[in-house]
């Protein structure tokens, strides 16, 4: 999955949005959302790691010689929460290291404060086993 062409229903209902950029990273979004917060109004932690996860799994299809063939799976998701999400999310991902079976990425995510001015919420690593020629080949 490289783009929002390819949204699972779990995207769906979190209305996550993938945008491939030219220069290799990729931008995910989440609006903010009453569904997706706590009692406190600030958008539970688990959106946003799901975000970078996501972001993060599109960012490294895209070093596969086919996006949309093979697969990949998250062997392991560090986030570090630095404040509270309290409206529109957005992850901008770039791919560290995409060698023939390992994969790992840097993430940022932001959200606008009272000035409309990105905010630090989250930063975050991830790795993925790379399964580029599909599950035999894993």
């Amino acid at each position: 999955m490289t783009g929002d062409s390819d949204r699972t229903a779990y995207q769906e209902f979190h209305d996550m949005r993938i945008e491939p950029r030219a220069d290799g990273t990729v931008v995910g979004s989440v609006p903010y959302d009453e569904k997706l917060t706590n009692p406190f109004g600030v958008v539970n932690g688990g959106v946003v790691a799901t975000l970078i996860d996501v972001a993060s799994g599109a960012a490294l299809r895209r070093t596969f010689e086919d996006p949309d063939s093979g697969f990949l799976a998250t062997v392991d998701l560090d986030v570090k929460y630095l404040n509270p999400a309290t409206d529109d999310l957005r992850a901008e991902v770039t791919v560290a290291h995409a060698g023939g079976s390992i994969g790992v990425t840097e993430a940022e995510v932001t959200c606008p404060d009272a000035d409309g001015e990105p905010t630090p919420v989250a930063v975050g690593t991830t790795a993925y086993r790379l399964f580029r020629d599909g599950f035999e080949n894993g």
